[in-house]
């Protein structure tokens, strides 16, 4: 049993931590919900009771033994380090120490062995990282991967409830011939519309979303040598993201091959009958745990060539459930005794 506090209990992430927890009937003795002040007196249920949600604070962890932090980088920052010193450990969906050197990066499908290795801090991918190798991962254990060009078609959600609410709120007025406010959220409308702009523009032309996809997955699949490009796309859709995702790998797959391969691999499920008009889409995949492939083909352009379609729901193994899977092996593995932490991390 953990005393398990959640940073960011109120945004879109942490109601999906909650609903994993309580779903996947994480061993919960007592609970602590988080926020910023703005959000702090209100109530949130679990298990068929009611929590307060309270203020995040550097002395609000005491006593706690996990953390799951989703409240935004910048948060994660300044709490995290607290909270490891309160003797928790915390698994944190932001983008703030993934790529720190001693911070685990963990798909535990893919690298779980890599848990046992944290200093207080196991960091969650990006979701459309997580997304993306899900899929990628079985093949370049296989045959290996020399080149990814990934294009992600990232849902709302991606950006968080008030984005979604944004989405919503356009979409009607659209519908209703209504003029649109300026986008809060995006830096355009989102409704019928595709932005090539997720994060902020980099000296280098790509935006913080994109090379985040070409950093995580070297560190992930341990191969400095694979090279990643990726153009990542805010699509109006609410849930779910997907993504066409080219592959060069260094040995030659058929397609055939690769879908046998893909239907043995954990966590995927292969749905991929053009005859029948089968792939994943989002509207299928959304509240599914599982990532879904389809479109497995060959690239006639290049020898060793494949091509993905790849569709999975961002808030759950996009987020909150690969981080709960993490806490799941960080419990297997036995929680520190609070107070006990050597070696926290200078974050």
């Amino acid at each position: 049993m953990a005393t398990v506090a959640v940073m960011g209990a109120t945004g879109a992430v942490g109601r999906e931590l909650l609903a994993t927890l309580e779903r996947r009937r994480f061993p919960v003795e007592a609970l602590r919900l988080l926020a910023s002040e703005r959000s702090t007196g209100g109530r949130m249920t679990f298990r068929g009771e009611d929590h307060a949600v309270e203020l995040l604070t550097e002395n609000a962890f005491e006593g706690v033994d996990l953390v799951l932090a989703s409240a935004g980088a910048s948060v994660s920052r300044r709490f995290a380090p607290a909270a490891v010193e309160a003797g928790a450990v915390v698994v944190d969906n932001t983008s703030a120490f993934r790529m720190e050197p001693g911070v685990p990066l963990v798909v535990p499908e893919i690298n779980a062995g890599r848990v046992a290795e944290h200093r207080g801090i196991v960091a969650n991918p990006n979701c459309s990282t997580i997304l993306m190798l899900m899929a990628v991962a079985p093949i370049h254990r296989a045959v290996g991967v020399k080149r990814i060009v990934v294009s992600t078609y990232q849902a709302a959600s991606g950006a968080g409830q008030a984005a979604m609410e944004e989405l919503l709120e356009h979409t009607r007025l659209v519908l209703a011939s209504q003029a649109t406010p300026p986008a809060r959220r995006f830096a355009h409308s989102l409704a019928f519309n595709c932005l090539p702009h997720i994060d902020v523009f980099l000296d280098n032309g790509y935006t913080r979303e994109e090379m985040k996809m070409v950093h995580e997955t070297r560190k992930i699949l341990e191969d400095e040598t694979i090279g990643v490009t990726s153009t990542t796309i805010r699509v109006p859709v609410l849930r779910c993201h997907s993504a066409s995702i080219n592959l060069e790998t260094r040995r030659k797959l058929a397609p055939e091959a690769a879908r046998r391969l893909l239907e043995t691999a954990a966590g995927v499920v292969v749905a991929d009958d053009p005859t029948r008009h089968l792939y994943p889409m989002a509207t299928t995949v959304q509240g599914r745990d599982e990532v879904f492939v389809g479109r497995i083909r060959e690239d006639e352009s290049i020898p060793n060539g494949l091509n993905l379609w790849v569709v999975g729901d961002q808030l759950l193994k996009g987020a909150a459930l690969n981080a709960v899977q993490i806490a799941e092996i960080l419990l297997k593995q036995g929680l520190p005794a609070r107070g006990r932490r050597e070696g926290v991390p200078s974050l």
